[in-house]
């Protein structure tokens, strides 16, 4: 394979699965070379075992955190503090991409960023959507509600109210708690809806001294 013609299949694409560029080739082995060479050669940017992205100046639009973090495993989807920084419900800046996943957790700090996986068990991998990121990118993130509820289901003394307090939340309108409760049955964990109790009282309080 040329690198041109290898422009022409991924040059639109901000990462990309080397199982793109099989179809129809008799030698594996000597594509996975050349993927090799162009690595070495500041062309491509190897994110993990088959996932590549375009080095600049060759790729056409930035990868989205968001987008590559999906790229990188699969099943996944974005949720915790990268979700609610993106919906805007914590003040802080998050350094790292985290995600949840049904496989084993991991991090992998990448030319694109660092990226985090937690397990999550299946039942509870649930309450994501895809969400447009621009650039014809986009990606699955979970919802508002479930973004808190994997943060607390995955965090060891989640349901404190120092823990609770420290986070200061910024909820909204767009949060619905009816939503969140729902979502959280399948954990079937107790401390997580101690966690749910306590935070919506603590936002009544908030909101209560706001009014005064």
């Amino acid at each position: 394979m040329k690198w041109e013609e290898l422009l022409q299949i991924v040059g639109d694409e901000p990462v990309f699965d080397s199982s793109v560029l099989l179809a129809g080739r008799e030698s594996v082995e000597n594509l996975r070379q050349q993927l090799s060479r162009w690595v070495k050669t500041g062309r491509l940017i190897q994110l993990r075992r088959r996932i590549y992205a375009l080095a600049r100046p060759y790729r056409k639009v930035e990868p989205h955190p968001f987008f590559a973090a999906n790229q990188l495993r699969r099943p996944s989807y974005v949720s915790l503090q990268s979700a609610l920084a993106f919906y805007g419900m914590i003040p802080e800046a998050v350094p790292v991409t985290t995600s949840v996943t049904t496989g084993r957790p991991e991090s992998l700090d990448t030319e694109l960023g660092r990226f985090r996986f937690r397990h999550l068990k299946s039942d509870f991998f649930r309450g994501y959507e895809e969400v447009g990121l621009g650039n014809g990118m986009s990606a699955f993130v979970s919802t508002r509600e479930k973004a808190l509820l994997d943060l607390l289901y995955l965090t060891a003394g989640s349901d404190q109210q120092a823990y609770l307090k420290e986070l200061r939340l910024e909820i909204g309108e767009e949060f619905d708690w009816g939503k969140a409760e729902k979502l959280a049955e399948p954990a079937d964990s107790p401390k997580l809806f101690r966690a749910l109790e306590r935070l919506r009282k603590l936002q009544s309080c908030e909101e209560t001294w706001v009014t005064l």
